[in-house]
């Protein structure tokens, strides 16, 4: 299991809250993005910078992920290319994807798209939020405790 950061769409409070847990527990972790990204002196965080461009993050995203892993991003579409790999995607406001609800979280969101490009007014995201900061880091941590438990069951089969 790894976590996989999309950079770029990751507030830094959120980037912090990862930082922390990979360190805590010792979860490789790499940051992706477009531009290069201080991040802690750690052997588990790294950081690839990819070319400026259209879908060159979500794609290198998409070529490291696998199954288990945990990818940040709000990046709906990106998420659901992880979660069709097996991974599992959490946005940074708290709300978790997985093969349960990734398409209809899609299919909603490309409908609010598609108003948009219509000319509709839908309004853009409301702030972030330190509720929002919690639910996150509530989030994480279920995520990696599962695994964890799911990890200690496997070594005994």
């Amino acid at each position: 299991m790894k976590i996989l950061i999309d950079g770029d769409a990751s507030p830094k409070p959120i980037k912090e809250i990862i930082f922390r847990a990979s360190e805590r527990e010792k979860i490789p972790t790499i940051i992706v993005a477009n531009t290069y990204m201080a991040i802690p002196k750690s052997i588990y965080i790294s950081i690839i910078v990819v070319p400026h461009g259209p879908d060159e993050a979500d794609d290198k995203i998409t070529e490291l992920a696998q199954e288990n892993d945990l990818i940040i991003t709000a990046d709906i579409p990106l998420a659901d290319r992880v979660v069709s790999k097996g991974a599992s995607a959490l946005n940074p406001r708290g709300k978790f994807y997985d093969s349960s609800n990734i398409k209809a979280v899609l299919t909603m969101r490309n409908l609010m798209d598609d108003l948009r490009n219509g000319g509709m007014e839908t309004g853009g995201p409301a702030p972030f939020t330190n509720k929002e900061k919690q639910l996150f880091s509530q989030q994480l941590d279920k995520f990696i405790m599962k695994w964890k438990n799911d990890a200690k069951r496997d070594s005994f089969n």
